[in-house]
């Protein structure tokens, strides 16, 4: 074996200890540091990622079995107890880093609703602010409506079960297909507390167990806030006041149009609207449209003192409501209107007194609303039987009054209990047979809120 081949053999059983060698060799400044800026961008992004959510778990008794309500919806027939998930909600929000001018531009949102019922998209939409002043947001997707206190406000947050007999009527679901301009200083601003909200929306409201709310009219509804919230410098007084407006409708289709009025005969009741019928006679593209329009005021104040917080909220809504013979609810679904239009001059209000018992985890709701879905009937007069082409007035026309009373037990920031009954009253009337007398349908809410 010559030299030349000996050499050649050492340098092949040497060369992978040579490679392992090199591969332990210490990594360059430059390398670790890469990796270093790049982890701490992976962690940014995380960190600009909020992932929140809630369970409302609860169990509940009604006075009648099979009874209608708006503590939560309808009974099922034959049943007075029963245990459901009221809202099961998980939020993904996504808010992009500021800007030099500590602005940040844009921001991205879902949140789905799972209970025993289905799914349920409750937002979707992305939000973009002027990079300049901070002043100026759109927001363009499915969110909350912009009008009154209750209808925006979480529903985690809530001291009493549910939202007002009206809320639920007139704005399903709470939410919104839409776009919508927001003005209001950045934080740090002296002008944070005065906020202005405007926007256009399908006026579909939003889905529930998987629903499409996909419009179904060209039509768009146009919703506004002006509102404000002030805290002494102390932070023991707070105080917010805010007026809001609605003019929205929907298409009508081959079907009739009445409103509450007197006929030519001198008989009340609902009266053929001849200016808005048009019995399909029409194309698509050039049928009439009813006429949807609120206006609101609210307020709240909350004080904080040796007794605790106490929290004054009130809210008053009155306008026009087209809805149906049977309902007052506004329409929240994707199929154009297949029954008579009736429309109603209604109002409305709710009120809530909320102590908090000391420093303890305690506290106590009172909640008082009302809902008149028509405010030119009342006792008697309501169910009369009519002549002619008039349209007698229904159960859906009277008044009814719902009493709350609450306790609410925290047991840490994220578990809270609460127990919560509701007295319900209905205007009655000699005219309707079923409504002669108050119906026996009050609820108990046994409820325990998870979040995280």
């Amino acid at each position: 074996m010559t030299k030349a081949t000996i050499v050649a053999l050492i340098a092949l059983l040497f060369m992978p200890l040579l490679a392992l060698s090199q591969e332990k060799q210490p990594v360059s400044v430059d390398t670790l540091s890469n990796q270093v800026n790049t982890l701490k961008k992976d962690l940014g992004v995380l960190k600009r990622i909020k992932v929140s959510g809630y369970v409302q778990a609860q169990f509940q008794i009604a006075d009648s079995a099979g009874q209608a309500s708006f503590a939560g919806g309808n009974f099922a027939p034959g049943v007075d107890k029963r245990f459901m998930v009221r809202r099961g909600r998980l939020k993904v929000a996504y808010t992009a880093p500021a800007n030099d001018k500590g602005i940040s531009v844009s921001q991205y949102v879902l949140q789905l609703d799972a209970s025993e019922r289905g799914f349920a998209l409750k937002e979707a939409y992305a939000k973009i602010t002027d990079p300049w002043s901070g002043w100026v947001s759109l927001h363009i997707g499915m969110f909350d409506n912009p009008f009154g206190f209750e209808v925006p406000y979480s529903s985690g947050l809530m001291e009493s079960p549910e939202r007002g007999r009206m809320s639920q009527l007139h704005f399903p679901n709470e939410g919104e297909v839409g776009a919508m301009l927001t003005l209001q200083g950045p934080k740090g601003s002296k002008w944070n507390w005065l906020k202005w909200q405007a926007g256009f929306f399908n006026g579909n409201g939003s889905p529930s167990s998987g629903g499409d709310v996909s419009d179904f009219d060209k039509k768009k509804d146009f919703s506004t806030r002006l509102g404000m919230e002030r805290t002494t410098k102390s932070e023991k007084f707070k105080y917010g006041l805010g007026i809001s407006y609605y003019d929205g409708g929907f298409r009508i289709d081959s079907v009739s149009t009445y409103k509450y009025g007197t006929d030519a005969a001198g008989t009340k009741g609902f009266i053929l609207d001849t200016k808005a019928e048009d019995n399909g006679s029409v194309s698509i593209n050039t049928r009439d449209f009813t006429t949807r329009k609120y206006y609101g005021a609210d307020a709240q104040i909350s004080m904080n003192w040796k007794g605790g917080t106490t929290t004054l909220r009130g809210e008053y809504i009155t306008g026009e409501q087209p809805a149906n013979s049977s309902s007052a609810k506004s329409p929240n679904d994707k199929t154009a209107i297949s029954k008579d239009v009736f429309a109603r001059n209604f109002s409305g209000a709710y009120f809530y007194f909320v102590q908090t018992i000391m420093k303890s985890p305690f506290a106590v709701v009172v909640k008082y609303d009302y809902y008149d879905p028509n405010t030119d009937v009342e006792g008697d007069d309501i169910g009369k039987s009519v002549t002619g082409t008039a349209k007698a007035t229904t159960a859906t026309d009277l008044k009814v009054d719902t009493w709350g009373f609450g306790a609410i037990y925290n047991i840490d920031s994220n578990v809270k209990i609460t127990a919560y009954y509701d007295m319900v009253t209905n205007e009655i009337s000699k005219n309707l047979s079923s409504y002669t007398q108050d119906l026996t349908d009050n609820v108990f809410t046994l409820r325990a809120q998870v979040k995280f």
